[in-house]
């Protein structure tokens, strides 16, 4: 069944090129696809478009398909073409011709439209719930290891003294970084689009500000035209809020990987996290973070996938634009799941608290008798030479006992200042708006 067929049927051969993945796809948005409907539909009748003694009956037979969706037993249909044509067919079964009411003044377009922007919304904010965890878990691990130092490196040389607690501090505060890229695809994709048919309105009277209510959008894509340009440009903006997610996560793992191999020995997994060999009986490999790492490598390329589908597109709907969901949809779970990951392995951890013990790693104090010998008042540049040349004689005996005062340092870490940015931004997601609206419409 489809929702356009007339007279002529297309080939089963076309029908399978045309259709490719969307009906294992359609699944995702399924839920979505029933929202959207049970808005349309309250709409139309407060058009008159649909009868009240109707209303009842489509809302509650929608619901019944929401729950369906909800508990994973939602299935299209063999023949079937997409989520929307089963629905509708599922209604039309149920109570006749009445279910064929539920495509006035809407397209497919339309309805795919609001799916992904539902979808999307939802999707986001349970990206948004796990990179909070796991900034919560960072926070905690720094402050518990504040105090254990470590080397810092730069060009993968010693450099100077770091701790364990500034570089779990480091990953915690670039989150909120990443949360406001997240904040800001949250507001572009909280936009209501529905009612813009094929992308040019309709002769029906709609009430597209009753649907943004009815859905809990912030507002509406206004201008119908570009509520259609709208598809591939909202894939393309979550996209780098999701790359900019697992940038992090991926410097993140491969730190975590580098220092719990026996050359650095900083860290520990859990023995339960890692794998062995077949052959090597000491080994235990961190193939959860080297996968981490290489799904959120995957990721960071999501963007450029989303652009080279859609970039060279003129305004209008085109077929091409079924194309970004095959990568887009699954790219949630994926971050989700690593992130969920990433949270479990660092809230077991363990570090080396004796790193420093090894005198490979007593250069890396230098800068700090410098600057003590500076503070003595000699100039900067002559203390520069003169440490520089008794670490070169052998001479050099560091004074390990360092203290850092200044903002962000290892002796001021400014974690709350840091978890009040996260917070705020936290607060101004304003998911429980959307949460009204949406148990409003479910239980009417």
């Amino acid at each position: 069944m489809k929702l356009w067929e007339k007279s002529v049927q297309v080939t089963d051969e076309i029908d399978k090129f045309t259709v490719g993945h969307d009906r294992e796809l359609d699944l995702y948005l399924a839920p979505y696809d029933v929202l959207g409907s049970m808005a349309h539909v309250t709409m139309l009748n407060s058009i008159n478009l649909i009868a009240d003694d109707e209303l009842p009956l489509l809302l509650a037979e929608l619901k019944n398909i929401y729950k369906l969706a909800m508990e994973g037993k939602f299935v299209i249909e063999d023949g079937i073409e997409d989520v929307h044509s089963q629905v509708e067919l599922m209604l039309t079964r149920k109570l006749g011709d009445m279910g064929k009411k539920i495509h006035s003044g809407r397209s497919r377009n339309d309805q795919v439209l609001v799916d992904l922007k539902l979808f999307t919304r939802q999707k986001l904010r349970e990206v948004a719930e796990a990179v909070r965890q796991l900034f919560a878990e960072l926070q905690k691990q720094s402050e518990r290891y504040k105090n254990v130092l470590m080397p810092g490196y730069t060009h993968l040389q010693v450099a100077m003294p770091s701790s364990f607690g500034l570089w779990l501090g480091a990953y915690a505060e670039s989150l909120t970084d990443d949360m406001l890229f997240l904040e800001a695809a949250y507001r572009l994709t909280n936009r209501n689009p529905l009612g813009s048919a094929a992308g040019y309105g309709s002769s029906f009277p709609l009430n597209r500000q009753m649907t943004t209510d009815l859905l809990g959008f912030d507002t509406m894509d206004y201008n119908v035209v570009y509520a259609q340009m709208g598809r591939g440009k909202m894939e393309r903006n979550v996209a780098f809020a999701l790359a900019s997610v697992a940038g992090t996560v991926a410097k993140l793992a491969f730190d975590a990987c580098m220092f719990n191999s026996q050359n650095f020995g900083f860290i520990k997994l859990p023995d339960e996290c890692t794998t062995g060999s077949s052959i090597m009986p000491h080994k235990k490999n961190p193939d959860v973070f080297e996968l981490i790492r290489a799904r959120m490598n995957r990721l960071q390329a999501l963007p450029q996938e989303m652009i080279l589908i859609m970039n060279n597109l003129p305004c209008g709907y085109f077929r091409d634009l079924q194309e970004l969901k095959e990568a887009f949809l699954p790219a949630f779970d994926r971050l989700i799941d690593c992130l969920h990951m990433t949270t479990y392995i660092i809230e077991r951890i363990k570090v080396n608290e004796h790193i420093l013990d090894d005198k490979r790693y007593d250069a890396m104090f230098s800068v700090e008798e410098v600057n003590r010998l500076a503070a003595e008042g000699m100039p900067f540049r002559d203390a520069y030479k003169k440490v520089g040349l008794d670490i070169e004689a052998g001479n050099f005996t560091p004074n390990k006992n360092i203290h850092h005062t200044h903002e962000g340092s290892m002796g001021n870490l400014c974690n709350n200042e840091v978890k009040k940015i996260m917070d705020q931004t936290w607060q101004r997601f304003g998911f429980e708006r959307v949460d009204t609206a949406i148990n409003k419409l479910l239980c009417n």
